[in-house]
C-alpha cells in the first residue's frame, strides 16, 4: 500500500505532491516502465521531465500505461534553452511528446537562452567551443511568454530552475506572475540555506533535483547520515530524502528500478516524520563543516550568480 500523499501549497493556491519521480538520465526503454510503475504501483502522483532529457515520449507512454487518470497526475516539464524566443512552440512539442493537453508546471530550465542552429543541437556551440549564448535576448521576455501560456490555461503553473538569488533579485521586480517554484540541486552537501531562506520570503517553493547527489556520490555513506539512519532504523537514502521532505522541499529522486522507486517514496515520508530538530541541525551543518559540493555544474559561459559555481574565463552576457 502506497504511503499517503503529502503536498506543498504553491503561491497560486495549487497543491504540488512533495515527492515526484525524476526522469533525468533515465534511458529510453527504461523510463516508460519506471513511470508506469511509479504511478500504478508505488503511489506517485508527480512526474518531473524535460524536453532536454530526450525521453518525453517514453514518459508519456508510461503515464498512459499506468491507467491513472491525467487529472490525478502532476506533470512538470521544462523549456529548453534553444526555445527562449519561441516558448509556445516548445510547449506544443512537449505536449505532443507526452500525449497530454496541458502541463501542471512549466519551468525555464536554465536562465540562459541559446541560439538554435540548423542541426537543432541541444547545445549549439560557438567556434571557440563555448555554448552559443543568445546575448540579445532578455529572459524576462521569455517569462512574458510563459505568463501568457498560464493565463490561457495551457499550463497551470510556471517556474524557474537553476536561478540564484542574485539573478532572482534582478528578475522578480520585472515580472507580473511570480515563479511558483525554483528547481535546484539541493541535498545535504549543497543545502543552499541562504537561497532557500530568500525563496521562502518571496513565496517561491524550492524543488530538489539530484537529492542523493550523483551516481557513486558520498552522500549515502556519509558518517552523519549513516548515524542518523541507524538511530531511526532507516536507510541512509531514506534520511537524505526525508531531510528535504521535512523542510517542505519538493523532492525528485530518479530511479528506474521498481524496488528503489517504491522505497524512495515510502522511506522518504517515513523518515521525514521521524527526524528530530537535532537530526535536521546535524544534517544542515554538513556542508559548512567542509563538505560543500555540487554534483551538477555544466559549463555555462555566463555568471549564474552562485558563489560556488565554476565560472569559465569567457563570460557572455545574459540580459534580464
Amino acid at each position: 500500500m502506497a504511503a499517503p500523499q503529502k503536498t506543498v501549497k504553491l503561491n497560486n493556491g495549487l497543491e504540488i505532491p512533495i515527492l515526484g519521480l525524476g526522469t533525468w538520465k533515465s534511458a529510453p526503454g527504461e523510463v516508460s516502465k519506471a513511470v508506469e510503475y511509479a504511478l500504478k504501483e508505488a503511489g506517485y502522483r508527480h512526474i518531473d521531465c524535460a524536453f532536454g532529457y530526450g525521453n518525453e515520449k517514453e514518459v508519456g507512454e508510461g503515464i498512459r500505461a499506468s491507467g491513472v487518470p491525467r487529472e490525478q497526475i502532476w506533470i512538470t516539464s521544462k523549456l529548453w534553452s534553444t526555445y527562449h524566443r519561441k516558448v509556445e512552440e516548445a510547449l506544443d512539442i512537449t505536449l505532443k511528446n507526452l500525449g497530454v493537453d496541458y502541463l501542471d508546471l512549466f519551468l525555464m530550465h536554465w536562465p540562459v537562452p541559446l541560439r538554435p542552429n540548423e542541426k537543432n543541437d541541444l547545445i549549439p556551440l560557438r567556434p571557440d567551443g563555448s555554448r552559443d549564448v543568445d546575448e540579445e535576448w532578455k529572459i524576462t521576455d521569455t517569462w512574458k511568454q510563459l505568463e501568457d501560456l498560464q493565463k490561457r490555461g495551457k499550463v497551470r503553473s510556471i517556474g524557474v530552475s537553476n536561478m540564484s538569488q542574485k539573478t532572482l533579485e534582478k528578475f522578480l521586480p520585472k515580472v507580473s506572475i511570480k515563479p511558483a517554484v525554483n528547481q535546484l540541486e539541493i541535498h545535504v552537501y549543497n543545502p543552499q540555506h541562504e537561497l532557500l531562506s530568500y525563496l521562502r520570503k518571496e513565496g517561491i517553493v524550492p524543488q530538489a533535483y539530484s537529492p542523493l547527489g550523483s551516481t557513486g556520490s558520498p552522500l549515502v555513506s556519509d558518517e552523519v547520515v549513516v548515524e542518523v539512519a541507524k538511530t531511526h532504523g532507516a536507510q541512509p537514502v531514506d534520511v537524505l530524502l526525508g531531510y528535504l521532505v521535512a523542510k517542505d522541499i519538493v523532492v525528485l529522486p530518479k530511479s528506474v528500478t521498481p524496488a528503489r522507486i517504491a522505497s524512495n517514496y515510502s522511506g522518504a515520508l517515513a523518515a521525514a516524520s521521524k527526524l528530530s530538530t537535532d537530526d535536521l541541525a546535524k544534517l544542515d551543518s554538513l556542508a559548512a563543516a567542509g563538505k560543500q559540493k555540487r554534483f551538477v555544474a555544466p559549463p555555462w559561459p555566463v555568471d549564474l550568480g552562485f558563489a560556488d559555481w565554476p565560472t569559465p574565463e569567457t563570460v557572455y552576457h545574459v540580459s534580464i
